[in-house]
């Protein structure tokens, strides 16, 4: 009887050798530490363009204000670079990207569904400059060092990109455009500046959190506390007391992003105010500027360049 238990001993610790080899083959992570999670990268001014996209370029301009480089990328329509076309002026969208901290490369990739349309002739020839957000992505923080993303954007690269390139350098021939934090930052910046646009088009924009500052005095998080007044609430509602010069505005979001919601009652709040709108909402489709373009981004292309043709007749 003892042998017979040694045996069955044996069999089961090998059993167990081989199950566990087995185990450790179709699974290596098993056997190891699981690896650690890369670490963000630190905030850059200037970032590299690593993919090569079809009329994108990367640029650089020194600012005054942060004393370092800025960088951005442009893209110019193939119309651009036409002999017949050397004296010819292009409009421009400043493009917002998402996220934080800031890079001028985070929403380059929108330029391939971009170029798509401008080549086929769909839209108007136009300029896209991707910004570099800054630390807090586009947005002002006076008390952190060189978090002035708004002021390097509005009073630095928009100058900058006028002087360098052949822009429409008047608000008629100048849109903004952003989405996630991205759309955050166009709609401040779009009632906060109305004078330097005549199109905005800000898509999946977080504006729960923007109502909670404006509720509780500009405070985001306990390490973020902005100016009082100074976010997509409080600063409708001061355009609306003064609704001028007029703004073309486009809300786009997808059904299936997690601030779907929140952007319908933002709509309704720019309702309440009597702020006119026009609205874009993508069935099934993400929290994702990429998908949206991928259905619907004509539409929002088409939505810029019959704002800039209306405002060249209206001026």
């Amino acid at each position: 009887m003892p042998s017979r238990i040694h045996q069955f001993k044996q069999i089961f610790h090998i059993s167990f050798a081989i199950a566990l080899a087995l185990l450790l083959i179709s699974n290596p992570v098993c056997g190891q530490n699981k690896k650690r999670k890369k670490k963000p990268q630190p905030f850059r001014w200037v970032n590299e363009l690593k993919q090569k996209l079809p009329g994108v370029q990367h640029g650089t301009f020194h600012s005054p204000s942060m004393k370092v480089d800025v960088g951005y990328c442009i893209y110019l329509p193939p119309q651009y670079e036409a002999p017949e076309n050397k004296k010819r002026r292009f409009p421009v969208v400043y493009y917002l990207h998402g996220g934080r901290p800031g890079s001028e490369t985070k929403s380059v990739r929108l330029a391939e569904y971009i170029n798509k349309h401008m080549t086929a002739g769909d839209v108007t020839p136009m300029i896209y400059v991707f910004v570099n957000g800054g630390p807090v992505s586009h947005y002002n923080l006076p008390e952190r060092e060189n978090a002035m993303g708004e002021d390097v954007f509005v009073k630095e690269l928009i100058p900058h990109i006028d002087k360098t390139y052949r822009t429409i350098a008047d608000r008629k021939g100048r849109g903004i455009e952003g989405f996630s934090q991205g759309g955050r930052g166009t709609t401040r910046i779009m009632f906060k500046h109305p004078q330097l646009f005549c199109s905005a088009a800000p898509g999946g924009a977080g504006h729960a959190t923007e109502k909670r500052i404006s509720e509780e005095n500009g405070r985001e998080n306990p390490n973020l506390i902005f100016a009082k007044g100074y976010n997509t609430y409080d600063l409708a509602r001061e355009y609306a007391k003064h609704p001028e010069p007029d703004l073309r505005i486009l809300i786009h979001v997808g059904t299936k992003g997690f601030n779907y919601e929140n952007n319908l009652a933002y709509m309704k709040f720019l309702d309440s105010l009597k702020i006119p709108f026009e609205k874009l909402i993508v069935p099934e489709v993400p929290h994702s500027a990429v998908k949206i373009y991928q259905k619907e981004g004509l539409k929002i292309m088409q939505f810029h360049t019959n704002n800039f043709r209306q405002a060249a007749i209206k001026d």
